[in-house]
């Protein structure tokens, strides 16, 4: 059962992608997202003046570049960080200030107000995350400025041109111009395209770095064991993505519906007959947000001692970087990474979805649970079931976050495609995929009702 379960989905997939095709207008936006990729990839090939690339490839070949922070982040630039291009940052510090705007609108009363107005509080909220943007941005910017000229990164002629401090303002200011770019970009996408714009050049990011990190596997593999080596590392990895694609996919569509009943009614003269609709609980409610929180919380020790590199061998400085340098590679670093997956899904997802607000509706539209009192029961009941459904998601998040990283460092170091498609990489890929296809599916069939209609 589970195969034909899976083979009518792969089919299902299909057959929305071939009959989308077949409509002029969703092959128009179809093409449009296709040629935003194109434009990101080539940004992404730009370098920001007054950089040595030499030295900048062999930072991150480094171990001081290896497993942190700027590893993740080259992943979602599609390698902009690598170049150190104009889209270095990615759109990470957007998705990083509407994350923190997410959780101060619960927290700040104002906010939540806001949002409440309708479209001008949310266009105004909007507008702050914008402003966040450009702050977390230029402080990223600031902070990799620093490093890379520790590292002799930051090219000696610049100082010949024109001042060293105005070389440093014009990279910081190309940096965040990239990241307004991307957003830019990423909003055409949402409005002529399909999907969310921004989910989607993270997913172009992801897609287009694996390529030549797996073709760079493969040179490695057929220098040190020949052809067994390179069948080896084919074998490997095709059974590690479909396994974890197959896993994500299954968990992302994963959700426990309780069955909401509606009573015989009347409004004004009309009888409306009682019915049954279902309140569907997802497994995985948090998404890919509570493995990001995560990471940023982990990486900052070993991202601030890169800072202290080449203090004095006595200084805490020194002591710091050497803690910095062990922590990725540590059990108490995957244990860690581990609980607080665990935790920031949970804390996510009480942000999120509210137990109360939905047994308030539920009641104000007549709407019951067999069984279950309306109101304070009903919450209960809801929030119970949430606690379970939660416990299984954040086990299932902690696991996908460790799981391909532990088996990177102890089991297949030399496979960097490994550490490329780790749980974060392709839970976006699938999570975007899946989405992206449903709202394909969803307008194709907003056209055949207008088409009925019409």
């Amino acid at each position: 059962m589970g195969r034909a379960r899976k083979k009518s989905l792969n089919e299902k997939l299909i057959t929305i992608f071939v009959n989308a095709m077949q409509v002029p207008d969703l092959r128009k936006r179809i093409y449009f997202v296709l040629g935003m990729f194109v434009l990101f990839v080539f940004g992404a090939h730009i370098p920001v003046p007054g950089t040595d690339a030499a030295k900048l490839i062999a930072f991150f070949e480094s171990n001081a570049g290896g497993g942190s922070l700027f590893a993740l982040l080259d992943i979602f630039s599609g390698g902009g960080m690598k170049r150190f291009s104009i889209f270095a940052l990615g759109v990470m510090p957007y998705i990083n200030a509407s994350i923190i705007f997410n959780l101060l609108v619960v927290i700040i009363p104002q906010l939540e107000q806001l949002q409440k107005e309708g479209e001008a509080g949310r266009k105004l909220i909007q507008q702050y995350v914008r402003y966040a943007t450009v702050f977390l941005a230029s402080a990223q910017a600031i902070g990799f400025l620093a490093l890379f000229g520790q590292q002799n990164v930051i090219a000696a002629s610049a100082d010949s041109v024109t001042s060293l401090f105005f070389a440093k303002i014009l990279i910081i200011a190309t940096m965040v111009a990239g990241t307004f770019i991307l957003m830019w970009i990423g909003e055409l996408i949402t409005e002529h395209g399909i999907g969310n714009g921004v989910s989607l050049i993270i997913f172009a990011g992801i897609v287009s770095s694996i390529p030549l990190t797996f073709v760079k596997d493969i040179t490695t593999a057929g220098l040190s064991g020949g052809a067994g080596g390179i069948v080896k590392t084919v074998v490997l990895f095709s059974m590690l993505s479909v396994g974890m694609i197959w896993c994500i996919t299954f968990m992302h569509l994963a959700e426990r519906r309780i069955p909401i009943h509606y009573a015989r009614r009347q409004v004004g003269r009309r009888f409306y007959e009682g019915h049954t609709h279902y309140l569907p609980l997802k497994v995985n409610m948090a998404g890919v947000i509570p493995i990001i929180f995560a990471i940023s919380v982990l990486l900052f020790p070993s991202t601030l001692s890169n800072f202290f590199a080449q203090s004095d061998i006595d200084s805490f400085g020194y002591k710091l970087y050497l803690f910095g340098s062990w922590f990725p590679n540590s059990w108490f670093y995957f244990i860690m990474y581990a609980i607080l997956t665990i935790i920031f899904t949970y804390f996510y997802t009480a942000v999120t979805f509210n137990p109360k607000d939905i047994a308030e509706n539920l009641k104000k539209n007549g709407g019951y649970i067999q069984g279950v009192r309306p109101g304070a029961r009903t919450e209960a009941y809801i929030s119970h079931i949430l606690e379970r459904t939660t416990f299984l998601g954040a086990l299932y998040l902690a696991s996908v976050a460790v799981i391909p990283s532990v088996l990177y460092f102890y089991v297949f170091r030399n496979m960097s495609t490994l550490n490329l498609i780790g749980g974060t990489s392709i839970l976006i890929m699938v999570g975007v995929a899946l989405d992206t296809v449903r709202e394909l599916d969803a307008r194709l069939t907003m056209l055949k009702y207008e088409s009925a209609l019409g």
